[in-house]
């Protein structure tokens, strides 16, 4: 009998590593964010600012390019709109830019995980109150996609955001990439 509950455990532990440690499909910008993605977010800042908020994307991909237009709606009613553009540099690297950050990004994939981060001024007007956002997007089996972002000013965290992007159909047609944009 002990020999069986020996065998049982040794099983189920070997179940459980396995399943611990599937992962999604390797990530590809162009190939998620192509046609609609939807999203939810909250950015949560130490002074006691939160804003929650959804955003509407559509991306156009051309071969080399992704552009990533974003619709944004917070809480508050207020509305912005934002479009990334992302130079596949090599399998698994791309450059981005968009018009409130500063420079360009570096986009590094591994497997599920992309890392980035990028210089932004929060009050683009004025050039006012400049931070960093270091994100970490993971695609998930479920074919969501967890972007965290810490904030930092001067090196030190200032504010946190989290954002779930999920397609918003399980279904994609040709038809619908093809409408992006339009």
């Amino acid at each position: 009998m002990h020999v069986l509950k020996s065998a049982f455990a040794s099983l189920t532990m070997g179940l459980l590593s396995t399943v611990s440690t599937a992962k999604a499909a390797d990530f590809a910008f162009e190939t998620y964010f192509l046609g609609k993605t939807v999203a939810e977010g909250h950015f949560a800042a130490i002074n006691g600012v939160s804003r929650s908020f959804t955003v509407d994307l559509t991306g156009k991909w051309d071969g080399h390019v992704l552009t990533l237009r974003e619709d944004f709606r917070f809480d508050d009613g207020t509305k912005d709109r934002k479009t990334w553009r992302f130079v596949k540099t090599g399998p698994t690297s791309y450059i981005g830019t968009r018009e409130d950050v500063i420079g360009d990004t570096k986009v590094r994939i591994d497997g599920d995980t992309a890392h980035f981060n990028y210089l932004v001024y929060l009050d683009p007007q004025k050039q006012a109150n400049k931070v960093r956002f270091y994100d970490k997007m993971v695609l998930n089996k479920d074919g969501t996609v967890l972007n965290t972002a810490l904030v930092t000013k001067f090196g030190f965290p200032v504010a946190k955001t989290t954002v779930k992007f999920k397609k918003p159909a399980l279904h994609h047609s040709a038809h619908n990439h093809e409408k992006a944009f339009q």
